[in-house]
């Protein structure tokens, strides 16, 4: 079996955890309650015939936070980062998120997730991924738990092909 760290990360509300919850125990909550610290737990998947044992870390705040010890982010073999397709806001720091993450965990698999699906029109949608001007990996609903499981597929197929090049 392979195992690997996987960080789920981004700026507050933007459904880490609502992401984190649907995958390993497929519910959601309208709640908002922030995470404080580090949430982790473990799921196995199957990818190609072979196990890989996620250990997903749910990472409280945003990248750049003093309060967020890097220390949480070493030995990662991946990155969700997760933005608020219907919150602008959480757009801003993208880039400069990411060039920070890859430069503490350079060889890590980066998969950026635009979520909350469910809140916008499919024009309003397009809308804003046009405005974005940044590849997004992949689109996700925590609520409907659209494209969760692939989401977790595709990182894990990736994940198979790293190990495969070692």
């Amino acid at each position: 079996m392979i195992n690997k760290k996987v960080i789920l990360t981004g700026n507050f509300g933007v459904g880490k955890t609502s992401l984190f919850n649907r995958f390993f125990y497929n519910r959601f909550s309208d709640k908002y309650l922030t995470t404080i610290g580090v949430k982790v737990d473990k799921k196995v998947i199957q990818v190609e015939n072979k196990e890989i044992s996620i250990l997903l870390w749910d990472i409280a705040g945003e990248v750049s936070q003093d309060k967020v010890p890097n220390s949480y982010f070493l030995g990662a073999s991946g990155i969700i980062y997760v933005f608020d397709l219907a919150r602008p806001l959480t757009f801003n720091n993208i880039v400069k998120d990411i060039e920070h993450l890859k430069e503490m965990i350079p060889d890590s698999i980066v998969k950026i997730v635009g979520n909350k699906k469910d809140l916008l029109s499919e024009s309003a949608l397009a809308e804003t991924l046009e405005e974005l001007a940044l590849e997004c990996d992949i689109i996700t609903s925590a609520k409907t738990g659209e494209n969760v499981e692939d989401l977790f597929e595709k990182l894990g197929m990736d994940l198979l092909a790293l190990e495969q090049m070692k």
